[in-house]
């Protein structure tokens, strides 16, 4: 991609020699020091990322909560103000369009968080689906999101961030001011880690990006990082483990396709023609996206669609959509480059340590 989109703390990143690298055709950073470093930080104190380019809408108005449910599979009847739920946009097939989270910011009043690759394709999906005159806006240019992930997240967040955030409990999120610009504080993230993803406008971006970073116990850590740590936990990336072709039952969400209303998609959201399932393979050798899945005989069964070095844990892991018939199976052999990799089925998460729910008391 020649010319990649910068995101508000693309000057930064650079005058401070990150590695710039586009993704999702956005100028972003994908280390600043090392990944294994970065990795170590976010799992022990706190890490701060850059995750402007993902998308932002507004949709405001009566009949908001009826028309965003028949166009997306959260349970809005069940979403108060104040809180957010993770869930699917799904074409009239049930394969997923994107993974986004719903923000109830009041009745009839919502933010959706989108996947900076899934912006335009996204809004045009939703627009066609809501009733006339609903006020459905894309603000994703106007808006900056800065996650702050690990361990000590909360410490940070009460000595640089004004408010109280002690009661704040898990997909829950609250409002505060930073420097005279709203702030919108989430206990949510993609780490498995105590954290908050911070949503602003865009031109306060930096100012609270320093006011982090000048923390001692914070890091700044990049997208390299940011992948070894969410399949660490084995959560989906979009475009690898979630798409179009797959149902969200498919990647192991069936579970969350509980709303009741008539979803685009909804008859044919539960349908298991294969599974993603988590793999653990001895080593320090990873495998590649598209790195084909053997079973026990032999036969092709399947594709690897995410794989890395597991720093927290010592050896390689992987996800990998394979043939439902297949699925029950404990013992693999993905087909690597110039080798065969043994790999074993694991329950997610593969890291246990988490703490992403743990309680804040202040």
């Amino acid at each position: 991609m020649e010319n990649p989109i910068p995101t508000p703390l693309t000057d930064w990143n650079r005058s401070h020699g990150a590695k710039m690298v586009p993704f999702a055709g956005y100028d972003m950073p994908v280390q600043y020091t090392s990944i294994l470093a970065e990795h170590e930080h976010s799992r022990t104190k706190a890490a701060v990322f850059d995750i402007c380019h993902m998308g932002e809408f507004l949709l405001t108005g009566p009949g908001a909560a009826e028309g965003l449910g028949k166009a997306v599979t959260h349970d809005l009847a069940t979403l108060a103000p104040g809180k957010c739920r993770y869930g699917f946009l799904l074409n009239a097939a049930g394969g997923v369009i994107d993974d986004l989270i719903i923000y109830c910011l009041g009745v009839d009043e919502y933010m959706l968080v989108v996947n900076a690759s899934r912006i335009q394709v996204d809004f045009e999906a939703i627009k066609s689906r809501l009733p006339a005159g609903a006020a459905f806006k894309d603000v994703s240019v106007q808006t900056a999101k800065i996650d702050l992930q690990g361990p000590l997240a909360f410490e940070v967040l009460k000595d640089r961030v004004p408010g109280d955030f002690s009661g704040l409990k898990y997909f829950n999120f609250a409002w505060t001011e930073f420097q005279g610009a709203r702030l919108m504080v989430s206990r949510t993230g993609y780490t498995g880690e105590l954290g908050y993803e911070l949503f602003l406008p865009a031109e306060q971006a930096v100012a609270l990006w320093e006011a982090l970073v000048a923390d001692p116990r914070v890091m700044p850590v990049g997208l390299g990082a940011r992948d070894t740590i969410r399949l660490e936990m084995g959560y989906p990336l979009y475009g690898q483990d979630l798409d179009e072709e797959h149902t969200p039952a498919e990647a192991g969400y069936g579970w969350l396709l509980t709303s009741p209303a008539e979803y685009v998609g909804k008859g044919k959201a539960a349908a298991l023609r294969q599974k993603l399932i988590a793999l653990e393979i001895p080593g320090r050798r990873s495998a590649r996206h598209g790195d084909v899945v053997l079973d026990r005989n032999g036969e092709t069964v399947g594709v690897v669609t995410s794989a890395s070095f597991a720093p927290s844990l010592g050896h390689a892991v992987a996800l990998a959509y394979v043939d439902a018939a297949a699925a029950e199976a404990n013992n693999f052999v993905v087909k690597a480059a110039r080798t065969e990799l043994p790999a074993v089925k694991r329950a997610l998460p593969f890291y246990k340590n988490g703490t992403a729910r743990k309680a804040v008391t202040g």
